[in-house]
C-alpha cells in the first residue's frame, strides 16, 4: 500500500465548518466537514467557536484544533476518496455517543 506524504502550507476557515487547504503539491481542496462532525473528538467541533479554532501543526503539517482532534494529511489531500467512509463512520460514533 502507498501512503502519499502529504503536508498541508495553509487553511482557511471559508464557510460554516468549511475549510480552504493548500497542499505542498499545489493542490487544493475545500472541506465540508459537517457530516463528519460527530463522537468524542470531532463532536466538540460541532461548536464554530472550537471548530474556528483550526491550525496547522508546524511539526506534523496537518490541521489541528484545541482538543487535539486532527486529520491525516494525505486523507485530507484525497478528501474526496475519503468522505464516504468518514460520513458512516461519524453516523457510528453518533450512535455511541448518543
Amino acid at each position: 500500500m502507498n501512503h502519499r506524504i502529504c503536508r498541508v502550507l495553509s487553511v482557511e476557515v471559508v464557510a460554516p465548518f468549511t475549510l480552504h487547504l493548500r497542499f505542498d503539491d499545489d493542490a487544493e481542496q475545500r472541506i465540508d466537514f459537517s457530516p463528519v462532525l460527530a463522537g468524542e473528538l470531532f463532536g466538540p467541533l460541532r461548536d464554530p467557536a472550537i471548530f474556528n479554532q483550526v491550525r496547522l501543526d508546524p511539526e506534523a503539517h496537518t490541521i489541528v484544533w484545541p482538543n487535539g482532534a486532527d486529520f491525516d494529511p494525505a486523507t485530507l489531500r484525497e478528501w474526496p476518496e475519503h468522505a464516504e467512509a468518514f460520513r458512516t463512520m461519524a453516523q457510528q460514533w453518533a450512535h455511541v455517543t448518543a
